[in-house]
């Protein structure tokens, strides 16, 4: 009876260690990819429209309330203002789209690795699920037994001594 009890193996999940895409990612970058980075992630802050700000009122303000013979783009003009706006706008749109490019492709190394994980977790639970559902037959099989065992005693219980015998 006791001999029917099975073991239940032990839980074991062996997989190899979650990579760290984001380090993955940063050590791929050249030094012109991570400038483009830089810049991407500076432009589109408040401190750089401040800059932004602060340098067109101060070139403005100058050229236009300045000492008369000391102003280098007259107004209202502002030629050489403008064409210096120009070539940053020229310069930052296509080195903002690099650094576009270069954050998608981080989201898609991301995504792929959250769907490693995934995949992973997926299988550890199917094991996890296993394990419990043979715990749980292991209990109803033990209390199976233990009712068979409480039975047998009070079947004993109850067959009288053989005569000649003392209880």
């Amino acid at each position: 009876m006791l001999e029917e009890v099975r073991r239940v193996e032990p839980f074991r999940h062996e997989h190899p260690p979650v990579r760290n895409v984001n380090q993955e990612f940063n050590d791929s970058f050249s030094v012109l990819e991570r400038v483009a980075l830089f810049v991407t992630s500076h432009v589109g802050t408040f401190y750089f429209f401040l800059l932004i700000l602060t340098w067109t009122a101060l070139w403005l303000g100058w050229n236009t309330l300045g000492p008369v013979n000391l102003r280098f783009d007259p107004a209202p003009a502002f030629v050489f203002w403008l064409f210096i706006s120009n070539m940053i706008q020229i310069m930052l749109m296509p080195l903002i789209m690099v650094g576009q490019n270069l954050s998608s492709r981080h989201a898609e190394i991301r995504a792929e690795s959250d769907f490693e994980i995934n995949q992973k977790a997926e299988k550890e639970i199917e094991v996890i699920l296993l394990h419990l559902e043979q715990q749980a037959a292991q209990i109803e099989r033990q209390g199976e037994l233990i009712l068979e065992i409480l039975k047998r005693l009070s079947a004993q219980e109850e067959v009288p001594p053989v005569q000649g015998q003392t209880a």
